[in-house]
């Protein structure tokens, strides 16, 4: 629970950028790479303003989760992602006017209810316990 806070981050920051990443590509309209050079129509989409302000983000998403992995482990910390789909499909909903039918609904609330399922079992990166655990006289280690 002590890093839950920096995986409810990572989790936003992740969420944040696909919209912005969207949003970008919505202002760019249909691709086609018709008669273009490939390479400055990938420089094109990367420095447009929400295509880079969203790859930012992600970069700061990435980055906490690093942080967040040095401290739990993988099987408790990566779960959590899934939460960004709810995220992303809340303000899709309401920023892009993107379907939410019911089959969507059921499938967050599942993702919801998983998670908290795994929330429930999280411990550190082992070792960090057996660490504290140690008795803080070391003569009595030898006994």
């Amino acid at each position: 629970m002590k890093f839950l806070p920096f995986i409810l981050f990572t989790v936003l920051t992740n969420a944040a950028a696909q919209l912005m990443l969207k949003y970008g590509m919505m202002q760019l309209g249909p691709l086609s790479f018709a008669g273009v050079n490939p390479l400055f129509k990938i420089l094109q989409i990367v420095f447009s303003p929400w295509v880079f302000f969203g790859l930012c983000v992600f970069v700061v998403s990435m980055a906490s989760h690093l942080y967040v992995l040095s401290k739990v482990e993988l099987s408790y910390a990566y779960p959590f992602l899934s939460l960004a789909y709810v995220a992303v499909a809340v303000f899709a909903y309401f920023v892009f006017r993107e379907d939410l039918n019911a089959m969507r609904v059921a499938g967050i609330a599942l993702i919801c209810v998983g998670t908290v399922f795994i929330a429930q079992g999280g411990s550190p990166i082992h070792g960090e316990d057996e660490v504290a655990a140690l008795p803080a006289d070391s003569s009595e280690v030898s006994r």
